[in-house]
């Protein structure tokens, strides 16, 4: 079971690296069945990928620009622009050798755009794994202050009903011996006891 659960947790952790070049392999594919079926050496497809291209690369350099630029929409206008471009020459070309190294370049480049948002996604997990560390060590901390503290309640309580019972006690037994007197009581200070008015009468 544990080690069913480390396999699923490799692979969810593998497929977001992994992603990059699933992606530009599959256009490499798929530009490749265009190739042969009719676009290699076509200047019409090849002008329409370039174009296409261009465009995502001047989309992508318009939502960067500025201060309320979108890095998000950025970065899939210039991937989307790379896809392209590569589809364009893998579909154009007669053989593997500029595909596939259209599709190296192609894989280098995703990979570097992507380890920033993979640095930043990392950092932020660990600053938020701190900060849960840390606000659960506090919670900690005054979960055992305060059951010291009712602890400690909870004992000066039972301290103080075992007193009680035990002067209650003390003076019902006193009050029944010969010579008690209760006045000397309530000069001490102490509480009159019901059987105290009994002995009045």
């Amino acid at each position: 079971m544990n080690q069913q659960l480390t396999s699923r947790h490799w692979l969810a952790a593998a497929a977001p690296k992994a992603a990059p070049a699933i992606a530009t392999s599959t256009v490499l594919i798929l530009a490749r069945i265009w190739n042969a079926n009719g676009a290699e050496h076509s200047v019409g497809d090849a002008a329409l990928m370039t174009t296409l291209s261009l465009g995502a690369a001047v989309a992508g350099a318009l939502a960067s620009v500025g201060r309320a630029g979108d890095g998000v929409i950025a970065g899939t206008a210039f991937a989307t622009s790379g896809a392209l471009a590569l589809a364009g020459v893998a579909g154009y070309a007669d053989g593997w050798s500029l595909p596939l190294l259209m599709w190296a370049l192609a894989t280098a480049v995703a990979y570097a755009l992507t380890a920033r948002t993979w640095r930043t996604d990392q950092r932020a997990a660990v600053a938020y794994e701190r900060h849960t560390a840390e606000r659960r060590e506090e919670h900690a901390h005054i979960e055992r202050v305060e059951a010291l503290r009712a602890g400690a309640q909870i004992e000066v309580a039972r301290s103080g009903a075992a007193y009680a019972e035990q002067l209650a006690t003390a003076l019902i037994t006193r009050a029944v011996l010969p010579g008690f007197d209760p006045q000397a009581l309530a000069d001490a200070g102490l509480p009159e006891l019901p059987v105290i008015a009994e002995h009045e009468h």
